[in-house]
């Protein structure tokens, strides 16, 4: 009973430390808002607007290769960002100038904080900050203001900035332990499969968590603080082919805590597969350029939407008048198949058993998280907002996000393809197969797995998409058996692909991942079922010139004595 006791007194102190620590930091930050919004009130162009985001990240990783761990650590930092704004809601220090390239300008960078919870210093550095940015806030207005007087009438006559709904929120704090023996006893092992293989040149397994806790104040009234995690199993590796391409293949698994992440054993057995895999790629030959049908399989369809799409309905490029525009006047206006929708949900946190890392409740400008339907039935119905409004959205819609250092701007949570017109993915081949005779073609291509992609929205340049696929078959219509190929780039325009979408498959490809934009890496999710398009484009990958290694590896060298 003694035991007990001691344990639960110390459990408490424990827990009032945290709680102690957590209304410090709100203190700090609401104490300095607050005198920051009243003393410079006073200024010629005073702020009429002050948000402080303080994030503590943990972050823990490890990284073997070849059965041995290459690095293992912890890092812990605790990050400021300030939205500091200087005139009105309808005009302020951030309206776009034009004939800047760099409309959507830094904020001036993260400001790193004491990992210790100090009161005064928190409140100290945070004074010192807020100078800074009230000063270029102040620079960038009156360029801002010069800039609108001396060019032509702008087209977009929206506000700066929108206004919302203070929201008080406390969400229950999220922490974890990891145990890092075991992690890297497994990293250890599943990166020692390779070790049998001299012909993979790099392999690695990599292991890693995130625990983000976010506060949040404005003088609107907001008070936030909620914690966002992630565990995630990166496994990646290479070969190369005898005319010095490179071949990588990874794969990557996805939770909100370790405990989810996939066995060992399923891990293990998708190495396995990737291995052979690898061997059979750099016996495979190069693709010719290429135009005709195609599927997509689920995750690399996910991906060719995400890069199509996704970036041409975040909000902001609306406004940018160095942006293509691609979709400005397309509200109610079929833009794809009447049988597709397109929902981008960052409340929604696991599909089919899968779960979603575009998931949050709420976005970097203490907004809700909403469900968007921006296609339905192939008609384009609405943007991804943040708070910086466009003509005919005035509102934000729970889409600002940001990596810690960056500015707000909109950005894809979830995005989820539906359709109203599946067929088996057995059919869907047979499809492919009709539609090579129709086209007097002697194959098809079928995409299985993709590594991402990157897409131009500028009109200075073409604005066009590129994903890059890792595995490619071949579909011949005569029936022979499928063909891998390599070294070939999926290429070409959006709005010429969207209407090149012929049907979909009945499954559902998840594809969790990293975006990174003008506002930092931001965790998404790509869902999509299998497309088979009337017509793709693909054209050769650049390759390296160097040959393979000219000694055998030394494992080979090894068997032989």
């Amino acid at each position: 009973m003694k035991k007990l006791i001691i344990v639960t007194l110390m459990l408490t102190v424990f827990g009032i430390s945290r709680i102690n620590a957590e209304e410090a930091v709100f203190r700090a930050m609401q104490t300095e808002i607050k005198r920051s919004i009243s003393e410079l009130k006073k200024q010629e162009f005073p702020p009429y607007f002050i948000s402080y985001n303080i994030t503590d990240v943990e972050v823990m990783a490890i990284v073997a290769s070849f059965g041995k761990i290459l690095s293992s650590g912890e890092n812990k930092s605790r990050v400021l960002d300030i939205d500091l704004r200087v005139g009105d809601y309808d005009f302020d220090n951030t309206h776009i100038i034009r004939g800047n390239p760099f409309n959507f300008g830094s904020t001036g960078g993260a400001i790193t904080l004491p990992l210790e919870t100090d009161e005064n210093a928190i409140r100290n550095m945070i004074w010192f900050a807020t100078d800074r940015r009230f000063k270029n806030a102040i620079e960038r207005y009156e360029k801002a203001i010069t800039n609108k007087a001396v060019k032509v009438a702008e087209e977009d006559l929206s506000a700066d900035f929108s206004r919302e709904k203070p929201v008080t929120y406390t969400g229950k704090r999220i922490e974890f332990k990891v145990d890092t023996s075991k992690w890297s006893n497994l990293a250890r092992e599943l990166s020692g499969m390779f070790n049998a293989h001299p012909l993979i040149f790099g392999a690695s397994v990599r292991f890693n968590t995130e625990i983000k806790h976010k506060y949040y104040v404005n003088t609107e009234g907001s008070k936030m603080s909620w914690s966002e995690t992630n565990a995630r199993i990166f496994v990646n590796a290479y070969t190369k082919a005898d005319d010095g391409m490179t071949l990588p293949l990874y794969r990557s698994y996805f939770a909100f805590t370790p405990e989810e992440l996939p066995s060992k054993e399923l891990i293990a057995k998708d190495i396995e597969d990737m291995i052979s895999l690898l061997n059979d790629l750099r016996n495979a030959p190069i693709a010719e350029t290429f135009t005709g049908p195609a599927i997509l399989s689920g995750e690399a369809a996910g991906v060719f939407f995400h890069e199509i799409f996704g970036h041409r309905v975040e909000g902001h490029r609306e406004k940018d008048p160095n942006s293509s525009q691609t979709f400005k006047k397309s509200i109610g206006r079929k833009i794809l198949p009447d049988f597709i929708d397109v929902v981008f949900d960052p409340t929604k946190n696991v599909l089919n058993g899968t779960p979603l890392s575009g998931y949050y409740k709420y976005d970097d400008e203490g907004v809700t998280a909403e469900k968007v339907v921006t296609v339905k039935d192939g008609v384009f119905s609405n943007f991804l907002m943040s708070r910086s409004p466009i003509e005919g959205f005035s509102h934000s819609n729970g889409h600002g996000r940001r990596q810690q250092g960056f500015q707000v701007v909109s950005r894809q949570s979830n995005m989820i393809v539906t359709s109203s017109k599946t067929v088996k993915n057995e059919d869907l081949r047979e499809n492919l197969r009709e539609e090579i005779i129709k086209q007097n073609k002697d194959y098809g291509l079928l995409f299985v797995e993709v590594s991402g992609g990157f897409t131009f929205t500028s009109r200075t340049i073409p604005n066009a998409f590129n994903v890059t696929p890792l595995v490619v078959y071949k579909v011949y219509a005569d029936g022979r058996p499928d063909e891998l190929v390599r070294g070939v780039d999926l290429i070409g325009t959006p709005l010429t692909t969207f209407s090149n979408i012929i049907a979909t498959g009945d499954d559902m490809g998840i594809f969790n991942g990293i975006c990174g934009a003008e506002s930092g890496g931001v965790p998404v999710s790509a869902c999509s079922p299998s497309l088979l398009v009337s017509t793709i484009e693909v054209q050769k990958k650049s390759k390296s010139q160097a040959k393979p290694p000219i000694l055998d590896s030394p494992v080979l060298t090894n068997k032989a004595n």
